[in-house]
């Protein structure tokens, strides 16, 4: 972290802090200081806003237009859009599938695909987890026949977030039985306006709509749509989650900020006639779950080096994702008890009038709900704790 004291880099520093200030609008940065989660047009607004800057993918290198910085750069970059508010830019497109693409993509696919995601014109979903393989994604059933020059697919995948809304899916797809069950699996990129693909809601404890099931009904998609080889989606599949682990070490940063809008709202809320920020269990609490915040982001920060420089980042990458997912729990648990009762009032989508918490303030209650999902999604923290006890324990 001692680079960061370099000239060049305080410049970055003041320059990206100049702009988040000046470009970021108010109330993006309200709904993240208040846990709420951007709606598909405030994140397709700041994707906009970030591509027009030339900073539309932080982690690209600039031969497929990203900004080419380095680890450091990124890392302030991200320590400063924490200290903005600025809500993280949509993660599927930009740090999941088009890493891949510019990695394992024919020249065709990337000058198809990229752009679209840079600009944030195409929105993307991903279609791993179905009934009966969720983080068990070796037993997926979804089937992907030849015919022709098309593969004709059939099949159903589950939790698809913003599937709804989204332009294209990548997809795990078993393109041969009669193999390891590893070996038989490929990697299709998807058009959703597919004729035969059918997409169905599915409400979360938060009453929110961002799930969905998708549904693969002789599909037929071009066989130029194959990612790579074919039967090496596994491997795609397993770098990939890799890269969503790793995302979590930029996450932490985002989450420190939201603990000290926790430590502000505490301040404002009186307990035996005192603010709650002076009693010592509550200290106590803030205190520990930003310890290990700060542990946290020291680690994440190694991670998005290896991560940028194309290095394995090994259980760390999964040791990062139990970490920053049981820290958000806690971090969102304590913001709702600091609340109380008022915690159900936002749990609305407009706050009731008798309250005198700050009314840009709707999403403690729904970060809360929707923060359960995190030990689950990416692979659960159990898979994730047996690949830590495997990998690097050798158990």
């Amino acid at each position: 972290m001692a680079a960061q004291s370099d000239p060049h880099l305080e410049v970055f520093r003041r320059e990206a802090r100049a702009f988040m200030a000046r470009e970021i609008p108010d109330g993006m940065k309200a709904g993240a200081r208040s846990g709420r989660r951007p709606s598909v047009d405030e994140w397709k607004a700041l994707q906009t806003i970030l591509y027009q800057r030339g900073w539309g993918a932080p982690s690209w290198p600039k031969d497929y237009g990203g900004t080419g910085w380095s680890p450091a750069e990124l890392y302030i970059f991200e320590q400063e859009a924490a200290a903005a508010d600025m809500p993280p830019p949509f993660h599927q497109g930009l740090e999941n599938i088009g890493p891949i693409i510019f990695t394992y993509g024919t020249a065709a696919q990337k000058k198809r695909y990229l752009p679209g995601i840079l600009t944030g014109e195409d929105w993307w979903c991903q279609g791993y987890s179905e009934p009966g393989a969720g983080s068990d994604l070796a037993s997926l059933r979804t089937r992907a026949a030849r015919d022709g020059d098309h593969y004709v697919i059939n099949g159903q995948k589950l939790w698809t977030s913003y599937a709804h809304v989204s332009d294209y899916i990548f997809c795990l797809v078993r393109t041969d039985s009669n193999t390891k069950k590893q070996a038989g699996i490929s990697l299709l990129l998807i058009d959703l306006k597919t004729p035969g693909i059918r997409v169905r809601p599915v409400k979360t404890l938060d009453e929110r709509h961002h799930v969905n099931e998708v549904f693969f009904e002789d599909a037929r998609v071009p066989l130029d749509c194959l990612l790579g080889d074919e039967g090496k989606g596994w491997s795609y599949g397993k770098v990939l989650l890799d890269r969503e682990r790793s995302i979590t070490a930029t996450l932490s940063l985002r989450l420190a900020r939201q603990l000290e809008h926790v430590r502000t709202q505490a301040g404002r809320v009186r307990r035996g006639g005192r603010p709650l920020s002076d009693n010592d269990a509550f200290r106590d609490k803030l205190a520990q779950i930003e310890i290990e915040l700060i542990a946290l982001g020291v680690s994440g920060h190694r991670i998005i080096a290896d991560t940028m420089a194309g290095i394995d980042t090994g259980v760390r990458s999964s040791m990062a994702k139990v970490r920053w997912s049981e820290l958000l729990q806690r971090t969102t648990e304590l913001w709702v008890e600091v609340l109380g009762y008022d915690a159900s009032l936002f749990a609305h989508a407009e706050p009731r009038p008798n309250t005198s918490l700050p009314s840009e303030m709707p999403g403690p209650m729904l970060s809360y709900l929707y923060g359960r999902v995190t030990t689950i999604y990416a692979g659960s923290n159990e898979i994730q704790r047996n690949i830590i006890a495997r990998r690097s324990l050798g158990l």
